[in-house]
């Protein structure tokens, strides 16, 4: 193991992915167009706390998931105990298991949850708060007979909608997460998937991001799941080759996603032992600043030097620490890559170009 000179802190890192990402939404857009078919279906508030329980209707967690205070979700069941209309709830149903999964109105449904449990985010009992004088401070349990029947009768609208075409992919679905989830900061697109898409793959990603020598270089784990992003962007280019990728790479990565939701152990293990041995070799070879062409980690040369290393890797005998060392240095000189991860670095073009010179690079170590 070489040793290191400077090394960003984990802030500098999150930065700087920040400044690629933007960089990639801005310059790519999606052509693609989507036929989607929708209904409504209305259902009791019993009913659908029933479903929450038995998960049919599920809502993925992740950080951020419910932000209400106690004041708001009191008003929403005083809405419902005066008979008010309240807003819909936006679903999309699983083609196999027929389970939905909340896209907007997690907080509503949550909080009907909680309600009716008797706990409020699990931590304290649930009293209404702030609401009119013959329900302020009662629970569910406390609400006379009329009261909590008419609560359970009050009808809440859905929409529920599957993806017709393209028939490929289910990309819509991401589209939609984006556009009409309202429940407090902006999300990033790898918070989506770990909602959209959770299951074994987001369990494999996690797994993945525990390993020590990924830590070592990215650094604190992300919030915003940038690092769970980098790692399924390896796997993705890896396992597609280099002419599979189509812009734009949100799309891209949806799609990998999507179509591996349902991972089975052994594609995980063969994956992750894939990932591993990878990045240690960055690790070892190329030390904490690997994929850092100044102070910050940037996600272009990452996903670059991570192909070169990993298909490397793939042929005996093993490469010489000293001649890795200097083919990374010798990629990071050459005019035509540094383009390709300064510029326009989502473009096919930047993303082909950058990928074969690193492959090219690292065979020769």
């Amino acid at each position: 193991m070489i040793p290191e000179a400077h090394t960003s802190d984990e802030a500098d890192v999150e930065e700087a992915y920040d400044h690629v990402d933007d960089e990639a939404s801005n310059d790519e857009s999606s052509d693609v167009t989507y036929d989607i078919t929708s209904y409504g279906a209305d259902y009791t508030v019993d009913g659908i706390v029933k479903r929450l329980r038995k998960e049919a209707f599920y809502v993925p967690s992740f950080q951020r998931s419910y932000v209400w205070s106690l004041s708001q979700a009191s008003r929403f069941v005083e809405s419902l105990l005066l008979g008010l209309p309240v807003p819909g709830v936006f679903v999309a149903k699983e083609e196999n298991t027929n389970r939905h999964l909340v896209i907007d109105g997690q907080q509503r449904l949550k909080t009907l949850l909680f309600f009716f449990d008797g706990r409020f985010r699990e931590r304290r009992e649930f009293r209404l708060k702030n609401v009119d004088a013959r329900w302020n401070g009662r629970s569910f349990d406390d609400l006379d007979d009329s009261d909590r029947l008419g609560l359970e009768d009050s009808i809440i609208h859905f929409t529920i909608f599957k993806q017709n075409r393209p028939t490929d992919d289910n990309t819509s679905i991401y589209h939609i997460f984006e556009r009409l989830n309202t429940g407090g900061a902006k999300l990033y697109p790898q918070e989506i998937r770990n909602c959209v898409d959770h299951g074994p793959f987001t369990r494999f990603l996690e797994r993945c991001n525990e390993v020590e020598a990924w830590r070592e270089i990215f650094g604190k784990k992300s919030t915003r799941m940038k690092d769970q992003e980098l790692i399924m962007r390896f796997l993705a280019f890896h396992e597609g080759g280099v002419d599979c990728y189509k812009r734009p790479m949100r799309d891209f990565l949806n799609t990998f996603s999507r179509k591996r939701r349902h991972i089975s152990d052994e594609e995980a293990d063969r994956m992750f032992c894939l990932f591993k041995r990878t990045i240690v070799a960055a690790r070892n070879v190329l030390g904490k600043q690997a994929f850092k062409p100044g102070r910050n980690l940037n996600a272009a040369v990452y996903d670059a030097v991570m192909m070169g290393l990993a298909r490397r890797l793939r042929t005996e005998p093993a490469p010489d620490a000293d001649s890795v060392r200097e083919c990374y240095r010798a990629l990071l000189d050459n005019e035509d890559f540094r383009t390709s991860y300064s510029r326009s670095t989502a473009n096919e073009d930047s993303v082909r170009t950058r990928q074969e010179l690193a492959i090219q690079a690292f065979s020769a170590a």
